[in-house]
């Protein structure tokens, strides 16, 4: 893997070719390695969106009726980008992401240092605060593309995390050495979360286009759904998946907590 071909390229045009000239791997975690916990916790969303298939007639809330709109707009062959990223927004802000002083984003342009150029990588949703990066959200593109949406987010992640040190720096703060980056792909109503490690080791082999060492291994978890065969097709459609799928919204959003926490202890004290 030393004498692949290493050539700088935006977070978009990061394929699985990238992930092996780095020596980044990505590898299934289960309940408890990823979240942290035995049980996935409750969806705190309403029970009409767990109880229906279909927007149910009769008068709505807001937020039920935008989920059933959002659903079959994505839904829909060659539904537009801006659509899928809409949707992701809405599911962070229906699960309470953006609680405190934490924002959703859209269509966020940064970069990362790579074979001696600065590249950029675009993030079609994330969570920030003040200081940081918080979450990335990536949509899938595969329809007008044919990529695979995994090495863009862990590009984007990996942007992100040098982001995060330079904002640090200018507030006054030491650079981390490393930091866990949560990201989240979404393939239609169908995301697949995942815990991506970055260092300033593995930012410094991207700068110089050499091969690192030490492996960088990003944890992925597929929501527990009946079907894992259909899950990309059926995404949130069927109630059982819907379900699943809220659920690890809210065992993620604990994540992101403890992460931060970790990274800023002195705010955490």
């Amino acid at each position: 893997m030393a004498n692949l071909i290493r050539s700088a390229k935006s977070g978009s045009d990061w394929s699985s070719n990238e992930l092996l000239a780095f020596n980044i791997r990505v590898v299934d975690a289960g309940i408890v390695a990823f979240f942290n916990t035995t049980e996935l916790p409750q969806p705190m969303v309403s029970t009409t969106i767990l109880t229906s298939v279909d927007k149910p007639d009769g008068p709505l809330i807001k937020d039920d009726c935008l989920f059933f709109q959002y659903m079959k707009m994505v839904e829909k062959p060659r539904s537009s980008e801006s659509g899928d990223n809409d949707f992701a927004a809405f599911l962070l802000r229906i699960t309470n992401y953006d609680e405190l002083d934490r924002v959703i984003c859209q269509r966020t342009e940064i970069s990362f240092p790579m074979v001696g150029q600065r590249v950029d990588a675009k993030v079609d949703v994330c969570l920030v605060n003040d200081l940081e990066f918080l979450l990335l959200v990536q949509g899938d593109k595969r329809v007008a593309s044919y990529e695979d949406p995994e090495p863009q987010v862990i590009a984007e992640a990996i942007a992100a995390f040098y982001q995060n040190n330079l904002q640090r720096r200018l507030s006054g703060l030491q650079p981390l050495a490393s930091k866990y980056i949560p990201a989240i792909a979404m393939i239609g109503t169908a995301p697949v979360f995942y815990r991506i490690p970055v260092t300033t080791m593995l930012l410094d082999a991207l700068a110089t286009a050499s091969y690192p060492q030490e492996e960088t291994t990003v944890l992925r978890f597929i929501p527990p759904v009946p079907n894992q065969e259909r899950y990309q097709v059926d995404g949130m459609r069927p109630l059982a998946n819907r379900r699943a799928i809220l659920q690890c919204f809210e065992a993620f959003k604990a994540v992101i907590v403890r992460i931060l926490c970790h990274g800023l202890k002195q705010r955490c004290i």
